[in-house]
Formats: C-alpha cells, sequence, structure tokens
C-alpha cells in the first residue's frame, strides 16, 4: 500500500485535473451555445434561397431544346466514376469518439465505392492527418496518384466558419464539375439537429437533382448510450435538449410561397445558374456549421464524463488514504500496548 503523503499527491493532481476538464466543458457549452445560434440564424436565408430558386427553375427552360442536355453544367447527370468525397472533421482534440466516428464513416464510405476512382478534400486537421498516413496527394490536370487521392486540404476554417473561404471551396468544387474532372460530389459531416439528435451522413451535393431537400447516401445513427450520455452533459451544463425553436423570419421564408411572381431584371435562367453555385455554396457551409456544434457538443460530453470520472477517482483515493491513516493509527496503539505490556 503507498504511503499516505504519495496518496495526497495524487488526489491533488486529480483535483487540478479535474478543474481543467470542467473549465473546458464549461467553454465547449458555450460555443455550443453560439454555432447553434448561427446554425438557426442562417436557415431563413437557406428556406428563401431555395424559394427564389425554385420560383426561377419553374420559369426558365433549364433544358438546351437543341442537344436536350442542362444549361448549368452543376444539373449535369453523369455515370458515378469519379467522386469528389469533402471530409469535415475537427482541428482539435479532446472530443470524445467525434472525429474517430467521422472517420469510421469515411472508410465505410470508402468501402462502398471502392470500385470507383475517388478524390478526398479535407476539411480539418484530423481527418487531413488520417488520410494523409493511407493515400498520396494528387491535383486534378496531373496523373492520378492513386485510385482514392487527397487533392485538397482546408486547416483552422472551423475555428469560426466564415462564408467567404467556404465559398472559395465551392468555387474550386465547381469548377472541377464544370470541367467534368469528377462525377458526383459527397459531403460527409455530422449532421446536428440538437444535442441529442445528431447522426453521420453522407450527403450528394452534386448533381443537383432536388431543391432543399438533403440526399443522404450513406447515414449512421448514435447509440441510444451516447445520447443518454450526451444528454446527462447538457442537462448539466444547463443545455436544452429539445431542437431550437422556429423563428418568425424562418417560419414566413419556409411558408412563403415558391411560385409567387417575382419581377426579375435578367432573364430567370441567368439568376437560376448565378444561384446555383450560391446554393452549393450554402449546403457546405451549413454542413461545416453543423459538424461545428457535434463537435462542441462531443467535446462538452467528454470533459463531463472525465470530470465525473476524477470523482471517483478522487473518492476512491480518499478511501484508500483514510484506510491507510487507520492502519498507521492502529500500528502505533498496538506498539504501545506491546510496549506498556513489556514493562
Amino acid at each position: 500500500m503507498a504511503n499516505i503523503r504519495d496518496i495526497r499527491r495524487r488526489i491533488r493532481s486529480v483535483k487540478n485535473t479535474r478543474q481543467i476538464t470542467k473549465a473546458m466543458k464549461m467553454v465547449a457549452a458555450a460555443k455550443l451555445r453560439r454555432a447553434q445560434e448561427r446554425a438557426l440564424a442562417s436557415r431563413p436565408y437557406a428556406h428563401m434561397l431555395v424559394n427564389v430558386l425554385s420560383s426561377s427553375c419553374s420559369r426558365a427552360d433549364l433544358m438546351d431544346p437543341k442537344t436536350g442536355l442542362p444549361l448549368s453544367p452543376l444539373l449535369a447527370i453523369r455515370p458515378e466514376e469519379r467522386i469528389l468525397l469533402v471530409l469535415v472533421t475537427g482541428d482539435r482534440g479532446l472530443a470524445g469518439a467525434f472525429n474517430s466516428n467521422v472517420l469510421k464513416a469515411a472508410t465505410k464510405f470508402l468501402d462502398h465505392f471502392k470500385d470507383k476512382t475517388i478524390d478526398i478534400l479535407a476539411i480539418g486537421r484530423k481527418g487531413r492527418d488520417f488520410l494523409r498516413r493511407r493515400y498520396p496527394v494528387g491535383k486534378y490536370g496531373e496523373e492520378r496518384a492513386g485510385q482514392i487521392q487527397i487533392i485538397g486540404e482546408h486547416l483552422n476554417v472551423l475555428a469560426k466558419v466564415e462564408y467567404e473561404p467556404v465559398s472559395e471551396i465551392a468555387d474550386h468544387i465547381a469548377k472541377a464539375y464544370k470541367n467534368e474532372d469528377i462525377d458526383s460530389v459527397y459531403l460527409i459531416f455530422n449532421e446536428f439537429k440538437s444535442v441529442i439528435s445528431q447522426r453521420l451522413i453522407a450527403q450528394r451535393i452534386l448533381p443537383v437533382q432536388e431543391l432543399g431537400r438533403r440526399e443522404v447516401a450513406l447515414a449512421e445513427e448514435f447509440t441510444q448510450e451516447a445520447r443518454e450520455r450526451m444528454g446527462e452533459a447538457a442537462r448539466a451544463a444547463g443545455i436544452s435538449l429539445k431542437e431550437s425553436p422556429e423563428t418568425e423570419e424562418e417560419r414566413q421564408a419556409k411558408e412563403f410561397p415558391a411560385n409567387v411572381d417575382y419581377i426579375y431584371e435578367q432573364p430567370p435562367e441567368e439568376i437560376f445558374a448565378d444561384l446555383l453555385p450560391r446554393y452549393l455554396a450554402f449546403e457546405i457551409f451549413e454542413g461545416m456549421l453543423e459538424s461545428v456544434a457535434a463537435e462542441n457538443a462531443a467535446r462538452m460530453t467528454a470533459m463531463d464524463s472525465a470530470s465525473n470520472n476524477a470523482n471517483e477517482v478522487i473518492d476512491s483515493l480518499t478511501l484508500t488514504m483514510n484506510r491507510a491513516r487507520q492502519a498507521a493509527i492502529t500500528k502505533g496503539i498496538i506498539e504501545i500496548v506491546s510496549g506498556a505490556a513489556a514493562l
């Protein structure tokens, strides 16, 4: 049995660790609230963008009457031989199984399409590090480095998700699709509606087939145990477990009829062609916002579990220390009594 001094030293060490995990939990909870607010604030714009696109689509001839092909290259449907996978992970660890779950979903996706040629665009340091250990780096316009290759990476864009960098990413994707370097684009991220309503999905974002609806190719639900653990951590941090209520702006944007008689300054075909890349960018933007919220929820849950485990370790060490003190006291009493009896 360790001596009392060593046990006390270890108790102090565990208490210091518990202070850090508690602080990290509260920071993650605050970031989660802000991420939820940002995701909620983007919804009215997304709904109205879909309405305007649907309206212009109904008033425009999107097919070339001579060739029968779509006028917008982003609507062209080709056989899926070359796939671009956009993988969204975190830049930092200490988020429980968040990054490992996303990477498992990516591995499952690659196994599902193992007979296809796949290019990967990594968003987040954890995903980039995982992929670089397994696949070569390539570039469009050059000879392929392998059947599966990494064609780009974007780091530190999730610390504060801004639309401009995401728009640049979407422009590069749209350019590759127009040049027929790829035939389809999938986005793997952690879909987030509330702390206990999450799932990992692979969403096809190109070609655009149905506006305003997520075309999910693969999905993986969280276990009941994981949802309960997240719910306990959220309740302890004072975060609501319900989905964010619908705002008045969002309700109006959703109920606004898509077939309203808009007055266009340009032909509807031009407006549709200009807004479609923006729709693509916003799909990626929403996915990144939800991924950030899910990462902070996972980090909050992990730090809550770490704090609870620290409490259990402290209780166990305190009990061990009390037993050691009692044993020392008992030993001292026995020695005194034995000495007195010998006299």
